[in-house]
């Protein structure tokens, strides 16, 4: 009898110990940690992101990241701000100025069910389907920096410059610059064509030419925003106009770097009294340094630290409110004759 009971506890810790070893090991199918799997699942399929907790989640459809310091800054303000310690989940989707990319970069965020939506359009237009879907979903989408060709209530709001009244700053300061009995010829470097601040600002350029008689514009190109793309096509204008280029009107700091370059390789003067006039937009202080060292002589401010007024907006949504239709950030212009270094040395970005 004494075997017999010993035999059956000796079976019945045999059976325990397997029951244990079942009940600890890990199902065969998982082998990943669990954030990374979700990381993947919100950026490679159409499933909801579930961030597991309250964070607010942020589709950021970016035109494109890095594509000049302006840019870079804007997107860097949106990272910061819109971060998991302040109580959001930020998916950033560069579209790398792909308009088509950009759409379906909306649409996959309206299939993820994020939470609001903000769109610094590559274009203008070809927006009305994705939006309409957006808010078929109930999602408000915010535009960022640029504007769209669509019916207002497919978005919820915009924030960002006035591009045209940022050209009409800098073609004042031409008329200052120069009489009505001198020959201004001016050559236009564009930033991508489409993009409403490449709009807004050549059309005040060609409005101002068109109210001068004494303004010619020799020519006219984009630049796509790029350094070394505008100093390739003023190596062009040089060699097809020479001495009689009297303004650069560059939209953005990039574009002006690249013309600069371009200008004294060929040994010209730039800038300051007597140089070819240098008009730039965006003015990262990089090149309000070269403002105050009189290289460029007129750089228009265009604000790009557009996270915190983001923010602002989608928590005046959270608490029930309507935000603005219209969020235009105030902005100012510098000039090479009376810019301060304290000025350049109190720039953020």
């Amino acid at each position: 009898m004494r075997k017999l009971l010993k035999g059956i506890s000796i079976l019945c810790v045999f059976v325990l110990l397997i029951m244990a070893t079942a009940c600890t090991e890990k199902p065969a199918e998982t082998n990943a940690p669990a954030a990374t799997t979700k990381e993947a699942a919100a950026e490679t399929t159409a499933e909801p992101v579930d961030t597991g907790d309250d964070l607010i989640v942020v589709g950021f459809a970016q035109c494109k990241a890095d594509e000049s310091d302006w840019r870079m800054a804007n997107t860097a303000s949106m990272q910061e701000t819109l971060s998991e310690a302040n109580g959001y989940k930020l998916i950033l989707a560069d579209s790398n100025n792909d308009a088509a990319k950009q759409v379906a970069d909306v649409q996959g965020f309206i299939d993820q069910e994020v939470d609001y939506i903000v769109i610094a359009a590559v274009n203008m237009d070809g927006w009305d389907t994705v939006l309409s879907s957006a808010k078929e979903a109930g999602i408000p989408v915010i535009l960022m920096d640029r504007t769209i060709n669509a019916s207002a209530d497919l978005y919820t709001c915009w924030v960002g410059s006035d591009f045209k009244a940022e050209g009409v700053k800098a073609t004042d300061w031409i008329s200052t610059r120069f009489t009505a009995d001198d020959e201004v010829n001016i050559v236009n470097l564009q930033g991508q064509l489409g993009a409403s601040a490449q709009i807004g600002r050549s059309e005040a350029l060609e409005d101002a030419i068109a109210a001068n008689s004494n303004w010619t514009l020799l020519a006219q190109q984009t630049g796509e925003w790029s350094t070394d793309t505008a100093k390739e096509i003023m190596a062009s204008w040089i060699q097809q106009h020479g001495d009689k280029i009297n303004v650069v009107y560059a939209e953005n700091d990039n574009m002006a770097d690249g013309a600069i370059q371009a200008l004294e390789e060929a040994g010209m003067k730039v800038g300051g009294d007597d140089g070819v006039a240098i008009i730039s937009f965006d003015a990262n202080r990089a090149y309000l340094q070269m403002t105050l060292e009189g290289k460029i002589n007129c750089n228009v401010e265009c604000n790009p630290l557009h996270g915190p007024k983001v923010a602002e907006i989608i928590q005046t949504i959270e608490s029930g409110g309507s935000p603005a239709k219209v969020e235009v950030v105030e902005e100012a212009a510098f000039y090479y004759d009376t810019i301060t270094q304290a000025i350049v040395d109190a720039r953020a970005y």
